[in-house]
């Protein structure tokens, strides 16, 4: 890799590492993260998308950008996968999901790395999987390679949540409007201005934020960059389009207020219309319509054996 594109690389990693570590406290409430019922049904939901079957029991999995373990611990709690490798550039975010993992009650091993340099043996596991990560990653046909590299023969690599190209820009619709009518919706539920740009949540508004995320995929680049790393049956499909319309537009007003001032009720109210859509973009949307127009990708592909 030539020098500068050597310097850009390291930059996307620095950032990636500081910003998800000032993240790593508040990223569950942000993002609405549950590891009860509808959190195990929801990433069971997401593997069976991306596999378009029911989901096999995985011996061992290596998640990459595990995050606070919202794919990795579900699925381990569901009973998929017997026992998980947690990986993520920031530590900060790991020591959150071994607070998750605790209070679970189950085992999870965590190793700090980035994708494109896995501290793991050859054929060490049978699944490879993410959640929202492939899009942080600077060298993905490098991260391809060593996930190919540490599957097993027939192994299953699994990526969900990734923004669409078209879906990235559809985000910004709901962010504008959501800026715009937040004055209204405060007043409307009782809830003063968030006056700090994002007070104890540093997550909102921080500057690393516009520099973290550094891909959006079409269908074509994904099977391009696995194709190439060695993989098989390359299967994309697309995921929530009213939902995450939706989501911006929630997450956007609710930013804009004093976290403790936002009603319960509402609260309530913001999570149960947004599982709703979620069933009508996966029973009426996302089985007829091309994936490259859903704000999410969803793949799964396979070393062959």
């Amino acid at each position: 890799m030539p020098a500068a594109a050597d310097a850009i690389a390291e930059r996307i990693r620095d950032v990636n590492t500081r910003y998800h570590d000032l993240a790593a406290d508040s990223y569950d409430s942000k993002w609405g993260i549950d590891f009860a019922d509808t959190g195990r049904a929801q990433v069971t939901a997401k593997l069976k998308k991306a596999l378009g079957a029911e989901p096999a029991t995985f011996r061992h999995a290596l998640e990459i950008g595990a995050g606070t373990g919202y794919f990795s611990l579900n699925l381990l709690s569901a009973g998929t996968i017997e026992r998980v490798t947690a990986t993520d550039i920031a530590p900060g975010m790991l020591r959150a999901l071994e607070a998750n993992a605790a209070e679970l009650g189950v085992e999870v091993e965590t190793v700090v790395t980035d994708a494109e340099r896995l501290p793991f043996a050859d054929g060490a596991f049978d699944l490879v999987l993410g959640h929202a990560v492939l899009h942080h990653i600077p060298d993905l046909d490098r991260a391809a390679a060593e996930f190919f590299r540490v599957l097993e023969p027939g192994g299953t690599v699994v990526f969900c949540g990734e923004p669409s190209a078209y879906g990235d820009q559809i985000a910004a619709v709901p962010k504008r409007a959501a800026i715009a009518a937040a004055p209204l919706w405060r007043r409307a539920v009782g809830a003063g201005k968030r006056d700090d740009h994002g007070g104890a949540d540093p997550d909102y508004g921080h500057a690393l934020e516009a520099e973290v995320d550094v891909h959006a995929f079409d269908p074509a680049a994904i099977r391009r960059i696995f194709g190439h790393a060695g993989f098989t049956d390359v299967r994309v499909r697309g995921e929530e389009l009213l939902a995450n319309i939706y989501g911006w537009w929630l997450r956007t007003v609710e930013s804009t207020a004093t976290p403790d001032q936002i009603p319960d009720r509402w609260r309530l109210f913001a999570f149960r219309s947004y599982l709703s859509l979620q069933r009508v973009d996966s029973s009426l949307l996302e089985p007829y319509l091309p994936p490259e127009i859903f704000y999410n990708l969803v793949f799964s592909a396979r070393k062959p054996d």
